[in-house]
């Protein structure tokens, strides 16, 4: 009887009680191996681990590049690491940011529904923004089951409802729910499940996440040129049509961006570039200041005069930059990625 055995899972901000109410609940003689991504800083050794081995009866440990994937173990993702499904080994990845995250739910996904079609359930947990809905929209391509937190529910909804709205999911539950569903859905047989074939751009952009040479040297590469800069190398973005109804943006190396994920980061540098500029005119002040200061010093009345009324426009400067800081603040413009 053939089973689905792989279970992917994409959390994000607030998706530390739900993980570990999954991994609670998760039966001992589980018939599927269980990968985690959890966004966490690219520097450091994560604590995820340590917290969900001792959470239920699955053993749970950091993912390790070329390890065979274990039916009833939790593979977490590692920092600055895609974690990737390939041959039925867990592979590990230094390979583009996608979403400004790495390592990032998307690769893990659409490398799972390439490898095993309708044997894999994806699952998506609370979390800011929407990695995870491209990889979720294409495990459903190739046949698999899209599992959703109930955004009601999540401390984050913005994972999974953007999942949600745009790949949609075949069960949509509290946290408490998940483990009983999953282990449902990995004992029910699926020999006779239909497995659609993967479409070229989902086979081009799995390879963009492998170790080694990216897809992106083809001269055919996929999407149009959007006329947009990527955050990450400052390359030109191309206009790709995803999985599903999602669009999406890559560069020439690979980096990869949802609409909102590219917002949410275009806002991100725009306050950098306000703080900079902020920066530069508080100096001017200070210079203007104190060489008028030092004119008035050395009995140059009209010199000290002109270095005042500079001093004076280049504060009513700043102070539009600090407002306009402030607005943007408030508008959600700076909205922050949550890693």
């Amino acid at each position: 009887m053939a089973q689905r055995d792989i279970i992917t899972v994409a959390a994000s901000a607030g998706g530390l009680e739900p993980l570990r109410a999954l991994v609670a609940g998760l039966p001992p003689d589980l018939p599927a191996s269980v990968l985690v991504v959890l966004h966490v800083p690219a520097h450091g050794v994560s604590a995820l681990p340590a917290i969900l081995d001792p959470a239920g009866p699955l053993p749970a440990g950091t993912a390790v590049d070329g390890e065979p994937l274990g039916r009833g173990r939790v593979h977490v993702a590692p920092p600055d690491h895609h974690v990737l499904v390939l041959d039925g080994h867990v592979t590990l990845s230094r390979g583009p940011r996608e979403n400004g995250h790495r390592p990032a739910a998307d690769p893990l996904f659409r490398s799972a529904a390439l490898a095993r079609g309708p044997g894999v359930v994806g699952v998506v947990l609370s979390g800011a923004l929407d990695d995870g809905t491209a990889g979720l929209a294409a495990i459903r391509a190739r046949g698999g089951v899209a599992v959703v937190q109930d955004p009601e529910e999540a401390a984050y909804p913005g994972m999974p409802r953007s999942a949600l709205e745009t790949a949609g999911a075949d069960h949509v539950v509290a946290a408490r729910d998940l483990p009983a569903l999953l282990d449902r859905l990995c004992r029910e047989d699926v020999a006779g499940a239909a497995r659609a074939e993967p479409a070229a751009l989902m086979d081009a952009e799995a390879r963009v996440a492998r170790p080694g040479p990216d897809a992106l040297h083809d001269p055919q590469r996929p999407g149009v040129p959007a006329g947009l800069g990527c955050p990450d190398c400052n390359g030109a973005l191309f206009e790709v049509p995803g999985e599903g109804a999602l669009l999406r943006y890559r560069c020439r190396v690979g980096h990869a961006w949802s609409p909102d994920s590219l917002l949410a980061q275009q806002g991100l540098e725009l306050e950098g570039a306000l703080w900079v500029a902020l920066r530069t005119l508080e100096d001017k002040v200070a210079l203007n200041v104190r060489l008028a200061q030092d004119a008035e010093l050395r009995g140059r009345a009209l010199t000290a005069g002109r270095f005042e009324q500079a001093a004076e426009e280049t504060l009513r400067a700043a102070d539009s930059i600090r407002r306009l800081i402030a607005a943007l603040g408030a508008s959600g413009s700076t909205a922050e990625i949550v890693g």
